[in-house]
């Protein structure tokens, strides 16, 4: 029997393979129970912080959507001008207060490595929704449940990544596990500005992970079997104009994709210009059952941590 040993969830870098395969099997048995398949067996009453110090639609609603599905309750904070970080609190005594009222906690926060520095002082289990220049781990496993989902597979598969990939933490998080399974090849398409940072790429050539880095678009999409969009962000951007200079450089529309009309087509979401709606339409455009998965796997999470 596989066991699932994590106290907390802090970044992508502690998984292996075994892991993903139980998270997986128990995001399969999530979506069972959403579709009233099979009975759901509660364990005893639990309550989840949910301390979202920064803005977020989708991670933050799929997280407390995921613990009332599973009959559990939630109680939050919004922001920090609404808490005790407002008057100076450090994030360690943060940290005692919230694991007396909960008995988990989900945290994204402006600072990095704020995650690691809660978990080590909590004595409940620790979700990192991100944490600034670190990563977004539970976003990379959706993004693998959802590649799975759709390709049948997660060996053998050439990936390309498109777009911001210097600040993209969903792009790093994701890098950070697909090198966990066989024959995985990286084509990072972004103008110079936006690169992906030295550090996966020292990380790749550690592992000798084959990647490619290029400008043209269209040219190298064509033999992907994933396309993983990104949005450029423009609140990373101190100088707005250096944003507007690259804001338009890739445009997906469907005559990008006319020489391959079988690639998977993925986002983290939210969208601005870089994706047109009528890419919507096409059978293999993923990005909106991509969101849909956030909710079993982040239900197969609080179960494994709450279980253990």
């Amino acid at each position: 029997m596989q066991i699932f040993s994590h106290k907390h969830i802090l970044s992508t870098k502690q998984f292996t393979r075994q892991d993903l395969e139980i998270i997986f099997e128990k995001a399969r048995e999530m979506e069972k129970i959403l579709s009233w398949e099979i009975p759901w067996n509660l364990l005893n009453w639990k309550i989840m912080a949910s301390m979202f110090y920064e803005p977020s639609t989708r991670t933050r609603l799929s997280f407390e959507s995921a613990m009332n599905r599973l009959g559990w309750d939630v109680i939050s904070v919004s922001g920090i001008s609404s808490c005790s970080f407002a008057k100076w609190e450090t994030i360690e005594d943060n940290a005692k207060i919230i694991s007396m009222y909960s008995d988990i906690i989900v945290m994204r926060h402006p600072e990095a490595y704020s995650a690691k520095k809660t978990a080590a002082v909590a004595t409940k289990p620790v979700i990192n929704a991100w944490d600034w220049s670190h990563q977004h781990p539970t976003q990379a496993l959706l993004d693998m449940y959802t590649i799975l989902k759709e390709k049948k597979r997660l060996d053998k598969l050439k990936v390309s990544i498109v777009w911001d990939l210097k600040y993209g933490r969903t792009a790093h998080s994701l890098v950070f596990l697909l090198w966990l399974f066989d024959d995985i090849e990286f084509v990072f398409i972004s103008p110079d500005e936006l690169k992906m940072p030295e550090k996966i790429i020292s990380f790749l050539e550690e592992k000798n992970i084959k990647y490619s880095e290029v400008t043209d678009y269209k040219e190298w999409i064509k033999n992907s079997d994933v396309l993983y969009v990104t949005r450029i962000q423009k609140e990373r951007f101190t100088d707005l104009s250096e944003y507007n200079k690259i804001k338009d450089n890739y445009i997906l529309d469907l005559d990008t994709l006319w020489d391959n009309k079988e690639i998977t087509i993925m986002h983290p979401l939210p969208r601005v210009n870089e994706v047109k709606e009528e890419i919507d339409l096409l059978p293999n455009t993923a990005f909106f059952r991509q969101a849909e998965n956030w909710v079993p796997i982040r239900m197969a999470l609080l179960y494994l941590l709450l279980k253990n």
